[in-house]
C-alpha cells in the first residue's frame, strides 16, 4: 500500500480512496499497485459485500494517470503491460460504486466506468481528454462509454476530449444520481449498505450476469441467466430467503 491510496473497511463495505488531492488524484504506478492490492483484499474477504471507489479532496475524483510518470516506461510494450488500475477495478467480484467528486478525466473516467454504479457530485465533470495529448484511452474508454451513453455521445466525448457536466452526464445515463458534494459519500455509503444487506452471492452473480448481457447474444444471455439463477437458488442464502419470507422476518444472509 501507499499513503496515496487509502483503504478502509467499514463493516461490510470497503472504501478505496485515491488520496493525492494536490495532484487531482492522478495515479502513479505505485498507486496502481495499491489499488490492485486493495481489490485483492476485497475479493478474498468473506465479509466485504460492496466497494466504494472515490477520490480525496473537493476538486477531483481522479484526473487519470500521472502524465509525468508515463515517460518512465522504457518501451511502448512495457507501457502496454503495466499493472492497470482500471483493470483492477473491473476485477472486483463484489458490487462497486463510484462516488465521483469533481474531475473524472481520462483514466479517472475509465475508473468510474469500471464500477457497477456511478453517482456524482454537482461539481463533477467527465472527460476523455487523451486525444488532446495525441493518444486515446486504453482502459475500456470506448466500449464502456458506448454502452453507457450511446455511440454518438461516446464519439463526441472521445473525439473532442471536452468535459461533460454532471447534469449532462445524468441526462445521458453516464451516472445514476447527482447529489450535493457534501452528501456524496454519505449517499454512496447508503447505497452500499443497501446492496450489502442483500444476498451476497446473488449480488455477485448479478454483477457477472450484467457483464454477460453486454458480451453475448440475447438468447445465449437468457440461457446463461437461467443457469446463474439456478446456481443462486441452490445456495443456503436462497433457502434462508425463502424461509424468512414464510416466517415474515428479515433474512440473515451468510454468503453460503
Amino acid at each position: 500500500m501507499t499513503e496515496d491510496v487509502h483503504f478502509e473497511i467499514d463493516g461490510d463495505i470497503a472504501i478505496i480512496t485515491l488520496n493525492r488531492p494536490q495532484k487531482l488524484n492522478a495515479v502513479t504506478p505505485e498507486m496502481a499497485d495499491a489499488v490492485v492490492a486493495a481489490v485483492t483484499e476485497c475479493n478474498d474477504s468473506d465479509t466485504i459485500r460492496c466497494v466504494i471507489v472515490t477520490g480525496a479532496g473537493e476538486k477531483a475524483f481522479c484526473a487519470g494517470s500521472d502524465i509525468k510518470e508515463l515517460d518512465t516506461y522504457e518501451t511502448p510494450w512495457e507501457f502496454r503491460n503495466r499493472p492497470d488500475y482500471c483493470d483492477a477495478i473491473r476485477a472486483l467480484l463484489k458490487p462497486s460504486i463510484a462516488a465521483v467528486n469533481g474531475y473524472a478525466f481520462g483514466g479517472g473516467l475509465e475508473t468510474s466506468l469500471s464500477c457497477d454504479i456511478r453517482i456524482a457530485s454537482e461539481n463533477a465533470q467527465f472527460a476523455a481528454p487523451e486525444i488532446k495529448l495525441g493518444w486515446i484511452g486504453g482502459g475500456g474508454m470506448a466500449v464502456h462509454l458506448a454502452h453507457s451513453i450511446g455511440p454518438s455521445n461516446a464519439a463526441l466525448m472521445i473525439m473532442t476530449g471536452d468535459p461533460v457536466s454532471a447534469p449532462r452526464a445524468k441526462e445521458w445515463g453516464l451516472v445514476s444520481e447527482v447529489v450535493p458534494q457534501a452528501d456524496l459519500l454519505a449517499r454512496a455509503k447508503q447505497l452500499a449498505r443497501t446492496i450489502a444487506s442483500r444476498a451476497p452471492i446473488a449480488a455477485e452473480t448479478a454483477k457477472i450476469n450484467l457483464k454477460a448481457a453486454f458480451s453475448i447474444p440475447v438468447e445465449k444471455a437468457i440461457e446463461y441467466e437461467r443457469d446463474l439463477q439456478t446456481i443462486c437458488f441452490a445456495t443456503a442464502d436462497a433457502a434462508e430467503g425463502r424461509a424468512a419470507f414464510k416466517e415474515k422476518r428479515p433474512p440473515v444472509f451468510k454468503r453460503r
